[in-house]
């Protein structure tokens, strides 16, 4: 699923506003220890992002790369601007820039994925963060995940993933490195018991 298929989405589909949960014996080392917030899903496939991936670019050097302030310039943003996260959203177009934000921010290009959060992928928002303002809670990520009509009903039955309804906290969550435990936790679900379970036939 792409972009434009989202903005062109008439009815939220069954994985809509879901977590996607990588079990242990995940293959495709983009997706293994993962969770996927789910922003879309229909008959013509899946998208999401990635929560839990970091990415090595900060937001100076987000606005550097989009010419928005200059390197030989002294370099003043507002601390909220300076400490901004970026993460590694998936491997479909990794060089593309999208916010997942909190709904009170919006402009024309604002998509909303859910009743308390939009998404949107233009320059306005980057601007607005920039200056200290913008959304109260929001995350840039690079690039996102995506699925083929029918893909992630397949790899869901094959036991690929574990779903549950998205958490908002821990989509705007900082601390990544445990976020996969916390949200197998949020299922009642040990991470350490799921490995040791997931090697047996």
């Amino acid at each position: 699923m792409s972009l434009s298929t989202l903005k062109n989405r008439r009815e939220r589909g069954f994985f809509d506003g879901q977590f996607l949960i990588a079990m242990p014996g995940m293959e495709d080392r983009n997706f293994a220890r993962t969770v996927i917030y789910i922003c879309a899903h229909s008959d013509a496939g899946a998208m999401g992002f990635v929560i839990n991936r970091p990415q090595s670019l900060t937001f100076t050097d987000v606005l550097l790369h989009l010419d928005m302030i200059k390197q030989e310039e002294p370099i003043v943003l507002p601390q909220r601007a300076r400490d901004f996260p970026i993460q590694t959203g998936g491997p479909v177009e990794s060089g593309r820039g999208f916010v997942l934000h909190s709904d009170d921010y919006a402009s024309d290009s604002s998509i909303p994925v859910s009743d308390d959060i939009c998404l949107t992928a233009t320059l306005d928002i980057v601007r607005a963060i920039s200056k200290g303002a913008g959304p109260k809670r929001a995350t840039m990520l690079l690039g996102y995940s995506s699925w083929a009509a029918g893909q992630l009903e397949n790899e869901v039955a094959n036991n690929g993933w574990l779903t549950c309804p998205a958490n908002e906290e821990l989509i705007f969550d900082r601390s990544l490195e445990d976020k996969y435990e916390r949200a197998l936790a949020g299922m009642g679900i040990n991470a350490a018991m799921l490995s040791a379970e997931a090697g047996h036939a």
